[in-house]
């Protein structure tokens, strides 16, 4: 499928994306540039990475090659990438985001994101998990409108095209939007039919905020045949009625109850399969049965940041 026939999501800021993207976390030594150029090839133009992957220089040679190649023009792809917390005092993040540019080899990036709410004491660029002497990572108390107000800075210095948060709750989030000048166009969050996010997607659509959703397929196991919803008979079965893979499936349902999903891969057929989903829907009786799966599980809890007073996941969503 080209990227001509791929569908864009409109942003509250008059910029659009293509309504699936490439993940690239834990891609790295030479991975992350073969999947991105290949990525590219096949037709995606929005590539997901973050300073924490430390990827960014790999995102940014494959675009670079494919910009030389002719294949694409700069304003044809979307770049995301994140603040990681130890950057989150004010007078870090023009540091940061320039350094981030440094890596990538770019002018700029289509959207910078605030990887999570809860920020990290500073012990160097490359410290990105300080502990201290009893192995606990060093939390810190920034505020994180402060953040948010050096990064409206960095769009007005045209180092960003656009901004945004990532694994904000309601609360944070509602608190944001009442307290910003530029307004995030996305929320970055963990979705999947075992944590569908209806209600956190709704309050976003509610705002104009467009919801991303990274481990879209789980982190699937095939020895140990998790999560269910990959390996389950009933997804198998709703696969062979559209001559589709579980995983294209689960991807299309998380399309339907509307988010963009973020699927990583460096091998080249997924990358390949997990594009075309936009050659069927999925019916009503499809919906009930993948929403069964909903348990409200999270893969990523984070819970080394349980103590900060920012951290996102004490309520519902």
């Amino acid at each position: 499928m080209s990227a001509g026939k791929i569908p864009y999501v409109k942003h509250n800021n008059g910029t659009q994306i293509q309504a699936i993207g490439l993940g690239t976390y834990t891609s790295l030594g030479g991975d992350c540039e073969r999947a991105t150029l290949h990525a590219i090839d096949v037709g995606y133009r929005h590539i997901d990475t973050a300073f924490f992957y430390e990827n960014e220089n790999e995102v940014g040679a494959a675009v670079n090659k494919k910009i030389a190649e002719g294949v694409i023009k700069r304003e044809d792809i979307h770049i995301t990438t994140k603040l990681w917390c130890h950057f989150h005092e004010p007078e870090r993040v023009e540091y940061a985001c320039r350094k981030t540019l440094q890596n990538f080899g770019l002018e700029y990036v289509d959207l910078y994101l605030m990887h999570w709410p809860y920020s990290y004491v500073y012990r160097g660029d490359n410290e990105m998990m300080p502990t201290d002497a009893k192995g606990e990572v060093e939390l810190n108390d920034v505020d994180y409108l402060d953040t948010w107000r050096a990064m409206e800075k960095l769009v007005e210095l045209g180092l960003t095209k656009s901004i945004g948060v990532s694994n904000f709750n309601s609360e944070q989030l509602t608190r944001l939007l009442a307290n910003c000048k530029i307004k995030p166009i996305h929320n970055q969050i963990e979705c999947h039919p075992a944590l569908n996010q209806k209600k956190l997607t709704a309050l976003c659509k509610q705002h104009d905020i467009v919801v991303t959703a990274y481990c879209p397929l789980g982190r699937p196991d095939p020895a140990k045949k998790t999560p269910n919803y990959i390996y389950d008979d009933k997804v198998q079965a709703i696969g062979d009625k559209y001559k589709k893979s579980t995983a294209q499936v689960v991807l299309r349902y998380l399309v339907e109850i509307g988010t963009v999903p973020l699927p990583k891969s460096s091998n080249p057929k997924r990358i390949e399969e997990n594009f075309k989903i936009f050659d069927f829907k999925l019916d009503a009786a499809d919906h009930a049965v993948l929403d069964t799966y909903n348990t409200g599980e999270r893969l990523i809890p984070m819970e080394h940041a349980v103590k900060s007073k920012n951290y996102p996941f004490n309520i519902e969503f």
